[in-house]
């Protein structure tokens, strides 16, 4: 247990989930804590650094300018308002009030997911209108083209796990139909890796996690065309008020970026698929559990281990994860598929002997549920509105 765990009566965290916000994303690199130490005694002017910012940006995503934010929820909010307002600061001072504005944003009906919060929410939070194209498993290009209108402002387009994976109009379709109507597209790729693909695409305006796979502060990264970067960056005058982020993660940002750029792919891929090795060693013969590797569904380089977890396991696959996480340290795997009989084990947060604690957790929660005759004791919605009422219940 890390002393400051112990100091502030936290119990420890696994985390074989990925880069999870709920948890706290993933471990900052090692240049971006230096760096997030050494402004946080000094003082600097916003502009001039956020200025800094966007050569870095712009240097690492080939954009023609960009910036931070608090986080790439809110980049989506301030890129729609940016939008609809241009750099008119009367307009920004008005919003949420769009009258006179052009305020409708198309987005693919299998886009509107929940990451944590619906992503219309953070649409209408600029005071826009969300006009979904198409069903969730069928959004042809037709579809996209009949929701482009007068009043269309901009188009979303989200790169994510959580996206409906098929049936969906590729992004570079999407793009030539925005742009022949002379709509801009906003990209949402939050945690992917790709930090030039979707600008090359043609998207206006790209947003990313500082704090997940590039291992920085929380913090949202905007890239993109420099008429629109800058629109989004002055929405800090009216609604980004109340999203605005501090010296600490715009050095932040810039410095994880800058180490990304240093990396060695080559030995992070190698020690990820150690201990998707391991796993695959040490959980092969537990009872009730079939093992997958699973390559990343959005193109990431990484893979998973995929658990079936059948009858002979002894619980439910959702038992299965909520007993991990009542341990000490708690074992968090990653369960938004639970409910379809599976979790996935994610490799690239976690040291060699926390991912051997991981497969050590998984065999004894099994061997416990099976000795004890416990699980099955939690459907699926039993499951789900019992956490909401732990939500709910928060603090304590």
């Amino acid at each position: 247990m890390a002393e400051i765990h112990e100091r502030l009566g936290l119990t420890p965290v696994i985390n074989a989930s990925g880069t999870m916000t709920s948890i706290g994303a993933s471990r900052v690199v090692p240049q971006a804590a230096a760096a997030v130490g050494e402004i946080l005694t000094e003082f600097v002017d916003i502009a001039s650094l956020q200025a800094r910012a966007s050569a870095v940006i712009a240097k690492a995503t080939a954009a023609e300018a960009g910036f931070v934010t608090s986080s790439s929820a809110s980049a989506i909010t301030l890129g729609v308002a940016a939008a609809m307002t241009g750099s008119d600061p009367a307009a920004i001072e008005r919003l949420p009030d769009t009258t006179g504005l052009r305020d409708e944003v198309v987005v693919q009906s299998g886009h509107l997911v929940n990451f944590g919060a619906p992503v219309d929410q953070m649409i209408r939070l600029a005071g826009a209108r969300v006009i979904g194209a198409g069903t969730a498993f069928d959004v042809q290009p037709f579809h996209i083209a009949a929701a482009l209108g007068e009043r269309t402002a901009a188009a979303v387009f989200v790169i994510s796990h959580h996206v409906v994976p098929t049936g969906q109009t590729d992004l570079a379709t999407f793009v030539a139909l925005c742009h022949a109507r002379g709509v801009p597209v906003i990209v949402d790729m939050a945690s992917e890796y790709d930090l030039t693909g979707a600008i090359a695409a043609g998207a206006d305006l790209v947003i990313w996690s500082a704090h997940k796979f590039l291992g920085g502060p929380t913090a949202g990264i905007v890239a993109g065309r420099r008429d629109l970067v800058r629109a989004s960056f002055l929405q800090h005058r009216g609604i980004g008020r109340a999203m605005k982020v501090g010296k600490e993660g715009i050095v932040g940002a810039i410095a994880a970026l800058e180490a990304w750029a240093e990396r060695d792919p080559v030995a992070t891929r190698s020690r990820e698929e150690a201990i998707v090795t391991l796993w695959f060693e040490r959980l092969a013969n537990v009872p009730g559990l079939a093992l997958r590797r699973l390559p990343d569904w959005t193109g990431n380089p990484i893979d998973r281990v995929e658990l079936t977890v059948g009858r002979d396991a002894g619980l439910f696959a959702w038992e299965l994860a909520s007993r991990l996480a009542g341990r000490s340290p708690s074992i968090r795997v990653r369960d938004d598929l639970a409910d379809s009989g599976v979790v996935h084990l994610d490799p690239c947060n976690l040291t060699r002997d926390e991912a051997v604690a991981v497969a050590v957790a998984i065999t004894d929660v099994i061997e416990e549920a099976r000795a004890a005759g416990d699980g099955f004791r939690e459907n699926f919605a039993e499951h789900r509105a019992n956490g909401l009422a732990g939500a709910l219940a928060w603090p304590g």
